[in-house]
């Protein structure tokens, strides 16, 4: 019988060393630093996987000091090294970045990775570990079906993150030597992935309906429905799409790197198959909508693009195309139902939203200030801080400006019969923009300001505030 000694143990890295997927990462970072490298992929993919995946490696840089590892194999791993066992990094992923991990992590004896011209999977990969190592035995530790032949090979499994399936089969045909279990996912992993809570921005959607007191006509409360669903769906498979591209940002980020992608609880890959799905929901539901509201979801989803792969980089751009996506959410509403949205809404909202898109990118910015949060990929620096905040706040205060004068415009007297009432939205207006600015200058406001205000009790007293006058007024 073998010492344990003698016996290698080999190691897969996709899925197994790190819960994530290197190919899909990088091909992401590729993307997102240049697009056009897209249109090259199926070009380098029908020249085999081993040459995509080394023109990608080429181009693209991944930060391999913060991959989700597997810090319980990482100790199995440095405990076996530690009893003098030879460990042996075998991978698939390209070798570039096969190098780099094992630099990193300094435990690896020897690397086999795949180059321009060979894909280091399945019976490849045995072929290589034979041939480094000749007859001697082996472990092998891995976490996928298409290392059947290598678990077969070997002496014994170690499997990491197997599902039931691949464990069964493991337990029939190999001896497992070591179980290290998967993480936990599911349900409620996805809900957080697809950050249902940002839906509470789809309320804007009924912004016209409430506007144009047309709540009773239950077509068009449907309609609204509808589109709410459509647009979170949309909504979803972007924020699945940014977080896919900005993998490396949130890793380093002291919130976002608990995020379901980047801290590797949900396969990147999973990621990827999920993004159309979400994309055909939304897109079937249009169908029964107005022709005008498929327009302005589709413009949605551009714009929303355009700002995952570049604009939300670019300073002052970013929080103009943010404060234009909360307000294409009301002409979305306005398109699903019919209902014509008027200028003062129109610009009311524009002001609102680019100071409300402001406080967002304050507390990023308070985050670098306190040395919590480097810069993130944005195009802000630190000192930027007082700058954004003096144009925030007017923003801000412009939009009760709007406000007043569409008090005092003939407008009003249309839809209600003692407009006076009205005036007193102005100050409750005025203290919720105080209140969302002298939060976020606190360094407490942690998440988007809709989504602060639809959990913050303070906001939520001005609201109901908000409803009383309004039905004052009628």
């Amino acid at each position: 019988m073998n010492d344990e000694r003698d016996v290698a143990l080999v190691v897969d890295l996709d899925g197994t060393l790190v819960h994530t997927d290197l190919l899909i990462e990088s091909a992401f970072v590729l993307v997102r630093e240049q697009p056009h490298k897209l249109l090259r992929m199926p070009g380098w993919y029908r020249h085999g996987k081993a040459t995509l995946k080394s023109e990608i490696a080429s181009r693209a840089d991944l930060d391999v000091e913060h991959l989700p590892y597997n810090h319980e194999l990482l100790d199995y791993l440095g405990a076996e090294k530690r009893r003098g066992r030879r460990i042996i990094l075998a991978t698939a992923a390209n070798q570039r970045y096969a190098h780099q991990v094992a630099e990193h992590l300094n435990l690896f004896d020897d690397v086999l990775a795949s180059d321009n011209q060979i894909n280091l999977s399945g019976q490849n990969k045995l072929d290589a570990i034979r041939e480094l190592l000749g007859d001697t035995p082996f472990d092998y530790a891995a976490d996928h079906d298409k290392d059947r032949p290598i678990w077969a090979g070997s002496r014994q499994s170690v499997l990491v993150s197997a599902s039931p399936g691949t464990d069964r089969w493991a337990s029939s045909q190999t001896t497992v030597g070591h179980r290290i279990p998967r993480q936990p996912g599911g349900l409620r992993t996805w809900v957080k992935a697809m950050r249902l809570y940002q839906w509470s921005k789809n309320i804007l959607i009924f912004v016209p309906l409430l506007a144009s007191h047309e709540l009773l006509d239950g077509s068009k409360v449907l309609a609204a429905c509808m589109a709410f669903l459509a647009y979170g769906a949309l909504a979803s498979s972007v924020y699945l799409l940014n977080d896919l591209l900005d993998l490396g940002d949130d890793r380093r980020h002291p919130n976002k790197r608990r995020r379901p992608f980047a801290s590797g609880t949900l396969p990147v890959a999973q990621g990827v198959l999920a993004i159309p799905i979400l994309i055909l929901i939304a897109v079937v539901i249009a169908l029964f909508l107005p022709p005008l509201f498929g327009t302005v979801l589709a413009i949605y989803y551009i714009a929303t693009l355009a700002y995952s792969m570049g604009l939300k980089r670019l300073a002052l751009v970013d929080v103009l195309t943010l404060a234009g996506l909360y307000t294409l959410r009301l002409i979305a509403g306005g398109a699903a139902t019919g209902i014509p949205l008027s200028f003062w809404l129109l610009a009311l909202s524009m002001s609102l939203f680019l100071s409300l898109a402001m406080a967002k990118r304050c507390a990023e910015l308070f985050l670098m200030q306190s040395g919590e949060s480097s810069a993130g990929g944005r195009g802000y620096a630190s000192s930027d801080l007082d700058a954004l905040r003096s144009l925030g706040t007017a923003a801000g205060y412009t939009s009760v400006v709007i406000l007043a004068l569409y008090i005092n415009s003939p407008d009003v007297t249309r839809y209600y019969s003692h407009p006076n009432w009205i005036w007193l939205l102005c100050p409750v207006v005025l203290y919720w923009i105080s209140r969302i600015w002298l939060v976020t200058m606190r360094g407490q406001m942690s998440d988007d300001p809709i989504v602060f205000a639809a959990r913050d009790n303070g906001s939520r007293v001005c609201m109901v505030m908000g409803a009383l006058i309004m039905i004052a007024a009628l």
